[in-house]
């Protein structure tokens, strides 16, 4: 599962390769950049090539511009049937993590997709003093109450690439103890290390410029019969299009409460996906994830909050298994004595310390004709007492 008990040699082994290792990185990287320029100017060159033998009748340069393109094509093919030499394995290292913030970016699966700010605190021996990073990684539904801001998590990096982490989602008894009993100190903004050298975006800026740079080479060559031909072809550039994004800042009282109501067709906060995307609205209007309840209805949602009360007295908005409500839902209308439920509704509240589960409480409540009747579970949606209609089921406040 990691480097966990690595010894003291192999870590000195490692940190002594580092220097090497990113510089190994570093030149990999210009050169594939370079291999990237010259394959794409020459294709944009290739396809310049076709359409001015095309243009001007010439079959030499319509020859040359095709030869070029299936030239490509099969150094492409080859390049991709050949299997590639056997991979140097990273050397990681396991640590303990401090959850600054963590937000979940859709949740249309068991697997939500969670982005958590973390402060990464390495190991003495590694010699690296605590600094932050952003990870994008999947989390189970069942496993999500388990991380909430301020917790400690364990974590596995890369000393030569230390934006490269990963949670660990089933550590080693050791680690598990010592996740639980330690207590690890923000570290600072500036410390957040960023993964360096270009993103996807800026190579695709770079093939688009030199295939385009090749392109315009082989036109100059050939712009005196061009642009004295009677039939020659212009072309009118296209204007990128450029979309902008305000965002603004809410300022919260020491209480508040902020809802929305859904409209339309097929709106019910029911459909798979909607209660997240609603709830994570609400705390970017409310400025805040951590609220004092949660309330849902058929179309409407409400979250209330209290910035006076301690860590232990509010919960996480993002750390509710929201997918798993709507089997709640169905099973207190379906098996709780309420033939024609009319309306339900269901309450999200931080722990009262009563009672079996830990973490918030989660309350769903049916009313029809039979009366009121309500179900109990826990923040992994597992439940924990049914009362059915006509035993006392009355609504919580």
């Amino acid at each position: 599962m990691g480097t966990t008990g690595q010894r003291p040699a192999a870590q000195d082994s490692a940190e002594a390769d580092g220097p090497a290792v990113r510089e190994r990185s570093v030149i990999k990287g210009i050169l594939a950049g370079l291999r990237l320029t010259f394959t794409s100017g020459l294709a944009g060159a290739a396809v310049a090539a076709l359409v001015v033998g095309v243009i001007l009748e010439r079959v030499p340069v319509f020859l040359s511009g095709g030869g070029v393109l299936l030239l490509l094509v099969l150094i492409g093919f080859a390049a991709g049937r050949r299997s590639p030499g056997p991979a140097e394995p990273p050397v990681t290292r396991t640590a303990l993590a401090r959850i600054e913030d963590l937000r979940a970016t859709s949740g249309e699966s068991a697997d939500v997709p969670v982005e958590f700010l973390l402060t990464v605190a390495p190991e003495p021996e590694d010699g690296r003093p605590a600094y932050r990073v952003k990870v994008d990684q999947s989390v189970n539904l069942v496993d999500i109450p388990a991380y909430r801001p301020r917790g400690i998590a364990v974590v596995e990096y890369r000393p030569d690439e230390p934006w490269d982490v990963r949670i660990v989602t089933r550590p080693t008894p050791e680690w598990s103890r010592r996740a639980e009993a330690a207590e690890i100190d923000s570290a600072p903004e500036s410390t957040l290390v960023e993964k360096p050298g270009l993103s996807e975006g800026s190579w695709c800026v770079l093939v688009l410029v030199t295939f385009l740079a090749g392109a315009a080479l082989v036109v100059l060559l050939f712009r005196g019969e061009l642009f004295t031909a009677e039939d020659h072809v212009g072309s009118s550039p296209k204007q990128p299009s450029v979309t902008s994004s305000a965002s603004a800042s809410v300022s919260v009282s020491r209480t508040f409460t902020t809802s929305t109501t859904v409209s339309g067709h097929s709106s019910s906060l029911l459909v798979l996906g909607r209660m997240r995307e609603t709830v994570t609205e609400l705390a970017e209007r409310a400025g805040t994830s951590d609220v004092t309840a949660i309330t849902i209805q058929e179309r409407r949602m409400e979250i209330r909050g209290d910035s006076a009360r301690p860590p232990g007295e509010t919960l996480h908005v993002q750390m509710l298994p929201y997918e798993l409500f709507p089997a709640l839902v169905r099973e207190a209308r379906t098996t709780l004595g309420v033939r024609s439920p009319k309306s339900w509704r269901i309450d999200v509240a931080p722990d009262s310390g009563t009672g079996p589960g830990t973490g918030p409480r989660v309350r769903v409540t049916v009313t029809g004709d039979e009366g009121t009747a309500h179900l109990d579970a826990d923040a992994t949606a597992r439940i924990l007492e049914r009362r059915p209609a006509g035993e006392g089921g009355a609504d919580r406040g």
